[in-house]
């Protein structure tokens, strides 16, 4: 038997584009490793903060996204994600310069989800900055124009601590954030029928959100774990 070459690290086929942070990774974050089933590959983006992609709307950031996505690539991953919902500025960008799949975004599985649900209903997007998601960032992502949108901003400590890169998290008032922003979105849209998190932050709070709210709920987590069934089948 005879197998062949070419990369430098075999196993590993999602590629993660990581911002750069300091505020705490529990276990569930995207940028914990232990998080996901399968192995997957890091490449920190150094420049791209929290705030400057957020906030800041990624300027001047694509170069650095694509420098990085190729070194991946050439370490031999299989396709290529990035920890920030609000990436999907880039999706068409980046799946033109680069060789391999792109899921750059969990707003991406919006319109999907929209497909599953009753014609009554429809899905909405959780976020950790309803000030700074903007219609262009739906459009890239796909995502209905008139889609209810939710937000953690104003909250007690999730969206604080993590766009102000804060070395220091509460776990407990993260939650809370999570879910009271959760029953608020729904609240306001009696037809919610699903509810897409659109940071990668939010995957640990995704179970207590399902709870409160009897919803499905859909992360990023759900949405590269898809990619990757894709990117390395299960041999049977």
């Amino acid at each position: 038997m005879k197998t062949t070459g070419g990369k430098a690290i075999y196993g590993a086929s999602v590629g993660i584009l990581m911002l750069e942070a300091q505020f705490p990774r529990i276990i569930g974050d995207m940028g914990n490793a232990l998080t996901w089933p399968f192995p997957v590959h890091y490449k920190i983006v150094r420049g791209a903060t929290p705030k400057k992609v957020v906030i800041d709307g990624a300027k001047g950031t694509l170069p650095l996204f694509i420098d990085a996505a190729n070194e991946l690539i050439a370490d031999g991953v299989d396709g290529i994600t990035t920890n920030c919902g609000f990436l999907a500025l880039f999706q068409n960008e980046l799946t033109e310069a680069l060789s391999v799949p792109v899921a750059s975004s969990s707003l991406m599985q919006v319109d999907m989800v929209n497909r599953l649900l009753a014609r009554d209903k429809r899905a909405g997007i959780l976020t950790i900055s309803a000030s700074s998601l903007t219609e262009k960032h739906l459009q890239k992502a796909c995502v209905p124009a008139d889609t209810p949108i939710g937000t953690t901003e104003g909250g007690k400590e999730f969206t604080r601590a993590i766009l102000g890169n804060e070395i220091e998290l509460d776990i407990d008032l993260a939650r809370e954030d999570n879910v009271e922003a959760a029953l608020a979105l729904q609240k306001a849209n009696p037809n919610l029928g699903a509810i897409v998190l659109e940071c990668t932050n939010m995957i640990p709070y995704a179970a207590d959100i399902q709870s409160a709210v009897g919803l499905p709920v859909f992360t990023i987590q759900s949405f590269v774990s898809w990619f990757q069934s894709g990117l390395q089948p299960r041999r049977y």
